[in-house]
């Protein structure tokens, strides 16, 4: 099919030809004394995507679910208790992945469209006197529903129950879209992919550890070698790998943090706002409603959702990609055949969006879904111009002498 294929799954995202140009470079010595150069840098920029100044990242050669696994494994002893929210998918995996690895999970089943609920973690850790839990799992961005917790609500209730137990944090399909802020809300475990907000193929998993994540390492009894954090900390103090790097990745790596930085992380963050905020407005104009039930679960990164009864959500999803060349995302699980997925993470620009929601809307209407053409995008288009025309109002005399003199007033 003529034309760039449109890919809006939540992750992998597009990659920006910058980044693929990066990445065709020649096989190195990645023990030369030259390597250090591309490494250590990257270290410290990685940090400031994490906002965290105390932590330690750590970028292995794996998926998120291998940073998951580092997680665990680095700082967790056989049969530890740990506390666990699951309201979808991916929680859901991550609560499996601790329980395969001997860890006994406490899991509050929660209601699929919904998120993390702090008060419930703060009752149970308030009635844990002995300290027995010695973690708090929590996904920051339910990519499966299109629901995004407060984790800084989360590290409020276990300061408000006083409690010690180790805080992880599923951020893979947030942490470069979405405001995520490691050292403020105490995150001891943050963990992130390549694959998502960070614009690159799947292929790294990153962990941001914490000072108390770090120490509780040294007395951890799972086992772990790939992925021990030791081993880390001693080859890349000086810009190394205990193991063969993935060389391109990291220079991929290198020029996504670059575009980021150049955009501003604060703009990222609001021009993921707007491009979610447009879809949000497609879906009201189509007469359908998000998996998320309510705003304040609402996920800037990816909208799930809900088809009509008798409609099944996997027609959606193929009759766009035979037919106009879209990938939107499948339900899972619970949710599977109920929803479809638009993710508008990464690489994304309003025109881009506005391209999936008309190639959503067509697919709709050829599976029987009452919708009228145009409609989304029309919905979308208003909400994107409006947001460009506020940015670009002038101030008025008024407003350019409040600026100037917050404490005065203008007379006329």
């Amino acid at each position: 099919m003529a034309g760039r294929h449109f890919l809006f799954v939540p992750g992998p995202t597009n990659v920006p030809d910058r980044v693929l140009r990066a990445m065709l470079v020649a096989m190195e010595d990645h023990r030369s004394s030259k390597f250090p150069e591309l490494t250590l840098p990257l270290f410290q920029d990685l940090k400031k995507v994490f906002k965290s100044t105390d932590g330690q990242v750590f970028i292995f050669p794996s998926s998120g679910t291998g940073a998951w696994e580092a997680g665990f494994s680095n700082t967790l002893s056989p049969g530890d208790k740990v506390l666990a929210s699951r309201f979808g998918q991916f929680s859901h995996l991550w609560i499996d992945m601790a329980q395969r690895l001997g860890l006994d999970v406490q899991v509050l089943e929660e209601e699929w469209g919904t998120g993390v609920k702090p008060e419930k973690i703060e009752e149970i850790l308030r009635a844990d006197k002995a300290h027995a839990i010695k973690g708090v799992m929590a996904v920051h961005n339910e990519t499966a529903t299109g629901v995004t917790s407060d984790i800084g609500a989360v590290r409020k209730a276990i300061d408000a129950a006083n409690h010690p137990a180790l805080l992880f944090v599923d951020g893979v399909s947030s942490i470069g879209s979405l405001d995520f802020r490691t050292d403020e809300w105490r995150v001891d475990l943050a963990i992130a992919g390549s694959q998502k907000g960070l614009m690159l193929p799947a292929g790294l998993g990153i962990v941001c550890a914490s000072p108390r994540a770090l120490e509780a390492s040294k007395t951890a009894g799972l086992k772990r070698v790939f992925f021990d954090f030791n081993d880390m900390i001693k080859a890349n103090a000086t810009g190394y790998f205990p193991y063969t790097p993935a060389l391109p990745m990291l220079y991929g790596l290198r020029e996504s943090l670059k575009i980021l930085f150049e955009e501003k992380l604060e703009h990222v963050f609001e021009r993921h706002h707007v491009l979610a905020g447009g879809v949000r407005a497609a879906v009201k104009a189509w007469g359908l409603k998000p998996c998320a039930t309510e705003p304040k679960w609402y996920s800037d990164t990816v909208t799930a959702i809900v088809v009509p009864p008798g409609i099944n959500g996997a027609d959606v999803i193929d009759a766009a990609y035979r037919r106009y060349n879209l990938s939107l995302g499948a339900g899972l699980s619970q949710v599977a055949g109920k929803v479809f997925r638009i993710g508008h993470l990464g690489d994304l620009n309003d025109l881009m969006v506005l391209g999936a929601i008309g190639g959503a809307e067509m697919a709709m209407a050829d599976v029987g879904i009452d919708v009228k053409l145009g409609s989304g995008v029309g919905a979308a288009q208003a909400h994107f111009r409006a947001h460009v025309m506020a940015k670009e109002k002038k101030p008025t005399e008024q407003e350019r002498f409040a600026e100037v003199h917050p404490e005065g007033v203008l007379n006329d």
